[in-house]
C-alpha cells in the first residue's frame, strides 16, 4: 500500500509532463500516429547505422573516396534517393474511395457550403429559413449518392446489386477492385495491401511509388553489402569488434536483401499482369471473381499495356476500372496458339 503511494506523486508527474508534450505537438496525441512515426524513426537509425557503419570500419574506402570520389557520390546520392522515396510514397494518398467521390461530384464542396449557408441563415433569419436549407443540402446529398450509384454500378455486370459492394464500416458504394482498409478506416480504389512500414496503404494511387520505393531499397543493399565484403576482403589489418560488426551487419543485409528480393519479384509479377495483392489471395472472396478460372486475369491488357499504364499513364488516380464483360473473359481463357505469340497476344 506504501508503494502504491509513493509512486503516486511520480506518475501525476509523468502524466503532467506528457499532457504538456502533447499539447506543444498535437500530432502525436493520437497513438496510431506515434507508432507511425516510431516506426519511421526505427527504419531510418537502420538505414543510417547500416551506411554509416561503413565509412567508420573501411578507412581503405575514405582513402579512396579520395582518389575516386565519384562511386562514393553515387553511393550517397542513392542512400539519400532512397529516403527521399521512403517518404515521399508514405506521403502519398493510395487512392481514397471518398476522395474519388469529392472529385468525381464536388460532393465535398457543395456539402460544406450548403450547410455553412444553412447555418449563417439560421441564425439571420430564424427556423423557417433553417428548414428550407436542410430540405436543399438533403437534396444535394440524395442527387449526389444517386448519381455516384449509377456511375458505380456501370462498372460491374449487369443484375449487380447495389447491397453487394456497399462497404459496411464506410455505408458508401464500393468500385470494382477497391476495399476498406481497417488500418486507415476507409476504402481504397484498387486496394493491394497496408504497409506497416510505410504507415498507409498501398493502391492505386501509390503503387508505382511503392515499387519504385522497394526496387531502389534492393539496389542500395545489395551495394552496401558488397562494401561490407570488400572490407573483409582487404588485407588490411582489422580488430576482432570491426570483424563481428561486419559480420553481424552481413547477416542483417543478407535477410534483408532476400526479403527485398521476392517482394520485388512478387509486386513485378502482379504489374505485368495487372492485379493486387488482395486479388490474388483472396481471390474466392471477391464476387465477381469466383467464377472467373484461376489462370484467367480479368483486368489485364497485356504486359506490355500493363506495364505502360502503370509507369507512365496520365490518368487520375481516381480512374475507376470496369468489370471485363462476358465476352472479354472468354476471349481471355482461350489458350495461346502460335499466331497468338507472333502477333503478341500476350503484350
Amino acid at each position: 500500500m506504501t508503494t502504491v503511494t509513493s509512486c503516486a506523486p511520480v506518475r501525476y508527474a509523468c502524466d503532467e509532463i506528457a499532457d504538456r508534450f502533447y499539447r506543444l505537438i498535437p500530432c502525436l496525441s493520437d497513438s496510431g500516429k506515434r507508432s507511425k512515426l516510431g516506426v519511421k524513426v526505427l527504419l531510418i537509425l537502420l538505414h543510417v547505422i547500416l551506411v554509416g557503419s561503413v565509412f567508420l570500419l573501411d578507412s581503405d574506402l575514405i582513402r579512396r573516396t579520395k582518389k575516386e570520389p565519384w562511386y562514393t557520390v553515387v553511393y550517397l546520392i542513392l542512400f539519400a534517393a532512397t529516403l527521399v522515396q521512403y517518404f515521399f510514397t508514405s506521403g502519398s494518398s493510395p487512392g481514397y474511395v471518398i476522395d474519388a467521390m469529392k472529385a468525381e461530384h464536388g460532393t465535398h464542396a457543395t456539402v460544406i457550403n450548403i450547410s455553412k449557408a444553412s447555418m449563417q441563415s439560421a441564425s439571420r433569419n430564424g427556423n423557417l429559413s433553417s428548414s428550407t436549407n436542410s430540405n436543399l443540402l438533403g437534396r444535394n446529398s440524395r442527387s449526389s449518392s444517386s448519381s455516384w450509384l449509377k456511375l458505380v454500378m456501370d462498372l460491374y455486370p449487369p443484375g449487380s446489386s447495389s447491397r453487394s459492394w456497399t462497404c459496411m464500416y464506410c455505408n458508401i458504394i464500393q468500385p470494382p477492385r477497391s476495399k476498406h482498409c481497417h488500418d486507415c478506416d476507409k476504402c481504397v480504389l484498387q486496394f493491394d495491401h497496408h504497409c506497416v512500414w510505410l504507415g498507409t496503404c498501398i493502391g492505386r494511387g501509390n503503387h508505382c511509388r511503392f515499387w519504385w520505393y522497394i526496387f531502389e531499397e534492393t539496389i542500395l543493399c545489395v551495394w552496401t553489402g558488397i562494401l561490407y565484403i570488400t572490407f573483409l576482403r582487404s588485407k588490411d589489418v582489422k580488430e576482432w569488434w570491426e570483424v563481428f560488426f561486419t559480420v553481424l551487419f552481413l547477416t542483417a543485409l543478407a535477410f534483408c536483401f532476400i526479403f527485398l528480393v521476392l517482394l520485388l519479384l512478387f509486386h513485378s509479377y502482379l504489374v505485368v499482369t495487372n492485379q493486387t495483392t488482395y486479388e490474388l489471395v483472396r481471390r474466392r472472396r471477391i464476387l465477381y471473381l469466383r467464377g472467373i478460372p484461376e489462370r484467367v486475369r480479368p483486368f489485364s491488357k497485356g504486359a506490355c499495356r500493363n506495364i505502360y499504364n502503370f509507369c507512365c499513364s496520365n490518368d487520375s488516380i481516381y480512374t475507376m476500372e470496369a468489370v471485363p464483360t462476358l465476352e472479354e473473359l472468354e476471349a481471355r481463357a482461350k489458350p495461346y496458339t502460335c499466331v497468338d505469340i507472333i502477333s503478341c497476344r500476350c503484350c
